[in-house]
């Protein structure tokens, strides 16, 4: 089993993410994430799915996407030749100065940055991959974290 990435040009409009979401269940396939945006034409967005499967289940996901109807163009790319970033939002407990310091300390490692302060807490947005998100996450859990938004990966071939 290994991570994939298919990248689709869509129909834009309502009822594509749903169809495409069907057949990932009906064939029994797991999506680890999603994400769907517009492109340039305001007519056809972007989707990017993250999978797990070996080559025979990733040759069928990509066999059946291309069949739905408002699917225009998949395109199957390995996470060696793939440019991936996720985002990340994360509500943490912070009531102390001393909490508040410590965490940008954290967040300037990690190329994060503080977008909302309150008295007893901070979210921090970071950015790349999953795994670098995953770290971060885990070294500030012991400062008590509220809520963690994830938008899934989105990606593109190199080159």
């Amino acid at each position: 089993m290994r991570t994939h990435i298919f990248t689709s040009l869509v129909d834009h409009k309502p009822g594509v993410l749903q169809r495409v979401a069907s057949m990932f269940t009906r064939r029994k396939f797991n999506i680890e994430s999603i994400s769907v945006g517009p492109t340039d034409n305001p007519k056809i967005a972007r989707m990017t799915i993250l999978t797990r499967g070996d080559d025979r289940t990733l040759e069928q996901i990509e066999k059946q996407m291309n069949k739905l109807v408002n699917v225009i163009k998949v395109t199957d790319i390995s996470m060696d030749e793939a440019i991936s970033r996720e985002l990340c939002l994360i509500k943490l407990h912070s009531p102390k100065e001393q909490d508040k310091s410590q965490i940008l300390q954290y967040a300037d490692v990690f190329r994060g940055r503080a977008v909302d302060v309150s008295p007893d807490s901070m979210v921090i947005e970071v950015t790349g991959s999953p795994e670098k998100i995953d770290a971060f996450i885990h070294l500030v859990k012991n400062i008590g974290v509220k809520e963690i938004a994830r938008t899934g990966v989105t990606a593109m071939q190199r080159g």
